[in-house]
């Protein structure tokens, strides 16, 4: 599965996932836009690091919507044809949500987990003190975390995570108005 983020305005983007064998989605706008790296970049990215294979993505790839996803237009569409087929994903996306709730749930306690822990070792001082402003929600998600996350969300991992997101933010960040950059699900 291959995942384009596309930025579409100074302060919009948008997700489009293609799906061999399955009907391509976006999401358009999507939600979270930020400069260094769009919300659901983060989410794919931990998702991938922690191997949440039922979080959002991972249902997307077993051909779910994750309930945000829509069925993305094509020029060759048959109305019924696509309306069938967006019932039918939709019926297979509502299962898959009740199914992937823990991951999904864990994907969004770690996703901040690692945007704090991002921006708190960063070497800009802007970043820094944004950091700081999340240190109460911080501390609120740190105590929700199972045993389990705590340990997926090492010292090692977490250093493993904010390498990817310096790479994945560079190229995001030097990305203009129209142009997208694509990564693949999953990775390892």
């Amino acid at each position: 599965m291959k995942v384009e983020f596309h930025k579409t305005g100074d302060r919009r983007y948008a997700v489009v996932v293609l799906r061999a064998g399955l009907p391509d989605l976006e999401m358009n706008p999507a939600p979270g836009f930020d400069a260094l790296m769009p919300h659901d970049m983060l989410h794919f990215l931990v998702e991938q690091e922690l191997e949440l294979r039922r979080g959002i993505f991972g249902q997307i790839a077993l051909g779910g919507t994750a309930g945000t996803f829509h069925h993305a237009p094509s020029g060759e569409s048959d109305p019924r044809a696509d309306a069938r087929l967006r019932r039918k994903t939709a019926r297979r996306g509502k299962n898959m949500l009740k199914t992937g709730l823990d991951d999904c749930v864990q994907s969004e306690r770690a996703t901040f987990i690692c945007l704090y822990d991002w921006l708190s070792h960063s070497a800009d001082e802007k970043l820094r003190a944004r950091a700081a402003e999340m240190k109460p929600a911080f501390d609120s998600v740190l105590g929700q975390l199972t045993e389990t996350e705590r340990k997926k969300l090492n010292n090692e991992k977490l250093a493993q995570i904010r390498k990817r997101m310096d790479e994945l933010s560079a190229c995001w960040s030097s990305l203009t108005v129209g142009q997208s950059m694509a990564v693949e699900w999953p990775l390892k």
